[in-house]
């Protein structure tokens, strides 16, 4: 009886150990196959290579074939991510499941693999060194979940665009992920070929691979928990089944498919998912209501050029959503840029945030050439943004949003969190800290704990500026960041534009509350038909006939005129003073639409 369970707890933990090979991919929202393949080349290739345990003792022989197996296993991983990390869902899971596939025919038909006979295993491997090794698993994708590079993770899981505005390299994160999953993987292959003492082609085969993934996904990707519940839930299925009885074989695999459909269904986290995480807001001293962001970048001097663009101009399929923009924007300014729905505002906004690359014309922000350079190394450049349509980590909180809004604010951690080094959680708390400044800024802390997606819509506005303000930018672009907001929050929003540019922040915001872009802005750009129709203060703007005719008709033109006037009595230059009430406006051009926050080009483009 004793042995007996010795042998389930050993495979709790093998399967647990698998089943993070899963989970290191999950996290990056991949979704791959390959882990077996992995799995069977360390392997075979640890039997093979490592020292026998009769010459060296038990101990060094099984560190030496762990050594080589992890070292195989994320090679393999390596070679096969290079060519397929630009696949997505089931395309890079068909891909790696066939890699899979051909490892182990490849194998089967190797003499020093021994074949369809496979290779004899000195039995080295006891429960002690498996669940030491599950642990020590356990212990790094604990670490990692924290640190910045875990929250990058995260956030290329849950939108990989966003995330790519954050400043994160998505194909080098995703990459790391994907060697880290075939690390992982040959760990477990060596340690199942020490314990079970045969080892065949067949042991790693799509049914090992789908199990795996099985578990992964009972278990949970949000926490580092996940594959030590779905392991040893899936374990302990057949000793139930023997304690009340049931001898039918296929009692496992039904219990297996009706308990992942119960998770997809009311479950999508996994069991880690019943688990709360802890979001911890630390106490701010001074002024809560206008806190001190801490930056530490260097704003360009007022009226430097932060902005420089000739004849941008983008072309989808032929139909000119762009054209011959020429555009300057220096620093200290808050320019609003606004015009009729399908004017071609986001499409200008994307190109110089780097998310699309311009048909034609040159740009410049921050010194940065547009159309060849990254978008995180834009977002490097001090670039950064909020989008048309919100675009939040939906299953994270507010709080840990606005961490991943620091990503290249924030010093990495993650190495030294493995081994507790002091300086690593004194930089996480400097992290958490600027975090808790951005929610108080924005009138947000008390619901720092609060999942994105449980938010209004107002509070998503809201928690993607100070997401935005989290990277610590020079440039931040807003669009149309006052969407679904009430007359007082828009009010509060205009207030909190412009204390930004006391700060020294040069802003960029798409909007079609026209009271408010008139109280708010230093300068408006009027775009219409993706060409610019005017530029000039707000009560050049007000006045301008053009402007009149194209956006906001001959109706509203008094009332906005009048807006303009009152504005300009009352706007300060970045003292946040009291706002005038708001003109909502609508534009005259009916039946038309703003192209959607994405890098292809849609019906929606242009119109």
């Amino acid at each position: 009886m004793l042995l007996q369970y010795s042998t389930t707890l050993t495979f709790v933990a093998l399967a647990a150990i698998f089943a993070y090979s899963f989970y290191a991919v999950l996290v990056a929202g991949q979704l791959s196959l390959g882990q077996a393949g992995f799995a069977s080349l360390a392997a075979f290739s640890a039997v093979s290579l490592a020292p026998d345990p009769d010459a060296v003792g038990d101990v060094p022989a099984l560190l030496s074939a762990v050594v080589v197996g992890m070292a195989v296993g994320a090679l393999a991983a390596l070679v096969l991510g290079l060519p397929t990390m630009h696949l997505r869902g089931v395309f890079l899971a068909i891909a790696t499941l066939g890699f899979g596939e051909a490892v182990r025919v490849i194998l089967l038909n190797q003499e020093w693999t021994g074949g369809a006979q496979g290779l004899p295993v000195p039995r080295v491997v006891t429960l002690g060194m498996a669940w030491t090794a599950a642990v020590l698993v356990a212990y790094w994708f604990w670490r990692m979940g924290s640190s910045r590079y875990g929250r990058a993770l995260e956030a290329i899981r849950e939108d990989e665009l966003a995330a790519r505005a954050m400043g994160i390299d998505v194909g080098r994160h995703r990459l790391s992920a994907f060697v880290t999953a075939g690390a992982v993987a040959g760990l477990y292959g060596v340690l199942l070929a020490y314990y079970i003492r045969l080892i065949v082609p067949g042991d790693f085969g799509f049914t090992a691979a789908v199990e795996g993934l099985v578990t992964a996904v009972l278990g949970g990707s949000t926490m580092f928990l996940g594959p030590l519940l779905g392991s040893g839930f899936q374990t302990m299925i057949p000793e139930v089944q023997r304690a009340v009885g049931i001898e039918a074989g296929w009692i496992r695999p039904f219990l297996s498919g009706l308990l992942l459909l119960v998770v997809i269904l009311f479950l999508p986290g996994g069991l880690a998912s019943l688990i709360p995480r802890r979001n911890r807001l630390p106490a701010l001293g001074g002024d809560d209501r206008r806190p001190d962001l801490g930056g530490v970048r260097q704003h360009p001097p007022a009226g430097e050029t932060v902005v420089s663009a000739t004849g941008l101009s983008k072309e989808y399929g032929g139909v000119h959503a762009v054209q011959d923009v020429d555009l300057e924007i220096r620093s200290g300014e808050v320019v609003g840029l606004i015009g009729p729905n399908g004017a071609g505002k986001t499409t200008l906004v994307n190109m110089l945030t780097g998310l699309v690359p311009p048909s034609a014309g040159r740009a410049t922000v921050l010194g940065v050439p547009i159309g060849t350079t990254p978008v995180h190394r834009v977002t490097a450049a001090g670039v950064s943004r909020t989008f048309q349509h919100s675009k939040l980590f939906a299953r994270l909180s507010a709080l840990e949003n606005v961490l991943v809004g620091g990503h290249l604010a924030n010093r990495p951690t993650f190495l030294r969190r493995l081994v507790w080094l002091p300086s690593a959680r004194r930089d996480e708390r400097a992290a958490l800290e600027r975090a808790a400044r951005c929610l108080h800024r924005v009138g947000l802390a008390e619901k720092a704990g609060t999942r994105a997606s449980a938010l209004s819509y107002g509070d998503q506005r809201r928690l993607e500026i100070a997401r935005a303000l989290a990277a610590d930018p020079t440039l931040l672009v807003l669009d149309e960041p006052a969407a679904g907001m009430n007359h007082v929050e828009a009010e509060a929003l205009s207030a909190l534009i412009r204390s930004l540019a006391a700060d020294g922040l040069t802003i960029l915001f798409i909007e079609h509350n026209v009271g408010m872009v008139l109280r708010t802005c230093s300068r408006i750009v009027v775009l219409d038909f993706g060409e610019v129709l005017a530029t000039g203060t707000p009560e050049e703007i007000a006045a301008n006939p053009a402007v009149i005719d194209a956006y906001l008709g001959a109706e509203e033109a008094d009332d906005v005129h009048g807006g303009a006037a009152a504005a300009a009595g009352s706007r300060p230059a970045g003292d946040g003073g009291t706002a005038d009430p708001v003109t909502e406006t609508r534009p005259s051009r009916a039946g038309t639409l703003d192209p959607p926050d994405a890098t292809g080009p849609t019906a929606r483009d242009v119109t």
